[in-house]
């Protein structure tokens, strides 16, 4: 008998953000801005279907990309972030001056976001597809990694 494999899809997804880090000893306490890259990696069985247009496929990328989507794109691009328990929230909340803002529990670090941005995703994905992991690219050569493994 053949055992069923376990593969790993992963798809990058891009969104531009700006945060201001709180508190924080060095320029990124200032307001400023990234082109985020995040790469999600989502696990399982291929399904063994001949009938289905799915045959062979753990998700449909598709499927993936409006999952990520509406839980950290759409929410997340061109907005300021902002931890909510600080005095950046109050300064914020003028939408005339930023526009677009997410007040977070969290002080909106790339380690922080990655890890926030994994309870989302997890949270909607089908039965039967797990999340692996996730990196944040926060500039070309800095990111955070999320692993399923460790959490």
């Amino acid at each position: 008998m053949t055992k069923t494999p376990v593969i790993r899809i992963t798809k990058r997804f891009r969104f531009e953000a700006a945060h201001a880090l709180w508190a924080y000893d060095g320029p990124c306490k200032n307001i400023h801005g990234h082109s985020y890259q995040l790469f999600v990696t989502v696990q399982g069985c291929p399904l063994n279907d001949p009938g289905s247009p799915k045959h062979g496929m753990i998700i449909d990328f598709s499927v993936l990309k409006k999952i990520v989507r509406e839980t950290v794109i759409d929410p997340f691009d061109h907005t300021l972030l902002v931890n909510a328990d600080t005095p950046h929230a109050e300064m914020a909340k003028d939408n005339k001056l930023f526009g677009k803002v997410a007040l977070l529990p969290y002080q909106p670090t790339c380690e922080n976001m990655v890890h926030d941005f994994a309870a989302k995703i997890s949270a909607a994905l089908p039965s039967g597809v797990s999340l692996h992991s996730l990196r944040l690219h926060e500039t070309s050569s800095a990111y955070a990694e999320w692993y399923a493994d460790d959490n």
